[in-house]
């Protein structure tokens, strides 16, 4: 093992940057800390452009330097990134280690500016004035440009799934019994519907992150010593929209983060439903209502050749929870803090790009099942046929139409706990005394036909 270089994936510590590298490769420019050096140095780089546009501060910077400050986040790239790394762990370009991720990023930007903005460069922040920014700023494009695709990819696979087999019938289950059929499309768009109000939330919560710039206890403290006259709250919420963020105006030292909270909870939320659909896919496949098409050279057994295992739905379900797990830990974590601000936000922080990852692949694995899944009509039509007693419930309630109280029992008597047969009921309906049309209606009756609307109601999509 010590033959293999620590950037080989094969030495990765998780299976993020491991076995699934090439799936979460997408949120590399959001996730990764080469991303949250680069969103903290455009926090600190609009920061020093705002600052000069100030009539009460002495800065200023022409066309040409105001192009070099915004170069800085604009061209960063891996060589700026291990500078920073290097000002923060061994010191460079005549600066001491920092030890402090925002004090290098400081650092970075002074490297590549005249001394003579130096001064201006951070002043009056702290750091969590610059760590919430950033954070959103990656957090916001990760799942509007990452996730939501690939959740609608989802959504869009059973809209076709539904719409392909709105009118196939099957059987349904209530209780893990037989219950009144349904059909296939009916079952898919209600999980395509689902989904639909969830991402909502996402994209609602995503729409409306919130950033604050108010100094170390939320007071703009050393703002208004430097400059008392600057109305730094409308300063503040000008910086802050002007990032496409939300602006908080009432904080600590730290942002509540109750914003974040609510994007972890939403994408639990479409989340908990794609559990749902692994599930019930998992146990579709078992009952042989759906087939998969199988991969070429593919192997679904290390044992038994036959095999082809429902893996997309099994990977999807664990990442899913494994992601549920995270984004439950997040929401409840960030919204806390010791008195005015601890720092044990600040790592907890640093795993937000990890449940992302896992949702991503969770979110992927769903979709290809679902582009390899068939319904296996037969099948669902012979199990349809071999519980007559589905139509129960429908000849009940057609005679509780005709007035006949005791219809509920009439049907229980002959059905529950018991074998019957299509003949059983045509018996029953033959000793019925009703007209003859409704008679002809409980012999036209068959577990096939007996699915409501579940055709139409795909239409609702």
């Amino acid at each position: 093992m010590d033959d293999l270089s620590r950037s080989d994936s094969l030495a990765a510590v998780s299976p993020l940057d491991g076995r699934y590298a090439g799936r979460t490769a997408p949120l590399v420019p959001y996730a990764s800390e080469a991303a949250l050096m680069r969103a903290r140095v455009r926090v600190e780089a609009e920061y020093l452009l705002a600052l000069a546009d100030l009539d009460a501060t002495p800065l200023s910077l022409s066309d040409e330097e105001r192009e070099t400050v915004r170069g800085l986040y604009d061209s960063f790239d891996g060589d700026d990134a291990r500078l920073v790394k290097r000002l923060e762990t061994e010191g460079a370009e005549g600066y001491s280690a920092t030890n402090h991720d925002v004090k290098a990023v400081e650092y970075f930007v002074r490297t590549e500016t005249p001394e003579r903005v130096h001064p201006w460069i951070h002043f009056g922040l702290t750091s969590e004035d610059v760590n919430n920014l950033a954070h959103r700023l990656l957090a916001k494009p990760a799942v509007e440009e990452v996730l939501v695709p690939a959740i609608e990819d989802v959504r869009d696979e059973l809209t076709a799934l539904a719409r392909e087999h709105r009118a196939t019938p099957m059987l349904a289950r209530t209780h893990g019994q037989p219950a009144t059929p349904t059909t296939f499309g009916k079952e898919m768009a209600v999980y395509a519907a689902r989904i639909g109000q969830q991402l909502g939330r996402v994209k609602e919560a995503a729409a409306t992150l919130s950033g604050k710039l108010a100094g170390a206890s939320g007071t703009y403290a050393a703002h208004v010593a430097a400059y008392p006259d600057v109305d730094w709250r409308s300063f503040s919420r000008t910086f802050v929209t002007d990032l496409g963020l939300e602006h908080t105006a009432l904080t600590t030292q730290v942002n509540p983060c109750d914003d974040l909270a609510a994007l972890f909870d939403a994408l639990r939320g479409v989340n908990n439903v794609l559990l749902d659909l692994d599930r019930d896919v998992w146990m579709y496949v078992s009952q042989r209502y759906l087939g998969q098409e199988a991969t070429a050279g593919e192997t679904g057994s290390s044992t038994m050749p036959h095999k082809v295992n429902p893996i997309d739905f099994e990977n999807s379900e664990g990442n899913l929870s494994k992601a549920n797990a995270d984004l439950t830990f997040l929401a409840d974590y960030v919204t806390n803090s010791r008195l005015q601000r601890d720092l044990s936000d600040s790592t907890v922080k640093r795993n937000i790009g990890s449940s992302f990852a896992h949702c991503l692949i969770g979110y992927g694995k769903t979709a290809a099942g679902l582009d390899k899944v068939v319904p296996n009509e037969q099948v669902m039509r012979e199990e349809l046929e071999a519980h007559p007693e589905l139509i129960g419930e429908a000849v009940q309630t057609i005679l509780r139409r005709e007035g006949d109280a005791e219809a509920y029992e009439r049907v229980k008597e002959l059905t529950r706990g018991r074998d019957v047969t299509i003949e059983d009921f045509r018996d029953l309906f033959d000793e019925l005394d009703v007209d003859e049309s409704v008679r002809a209606e409980l012999r036209a009756l068959s577990p096939a036909t007996y699915v409501g609307l579940g055709d139409e109601l795909v239409g609702d999509l």
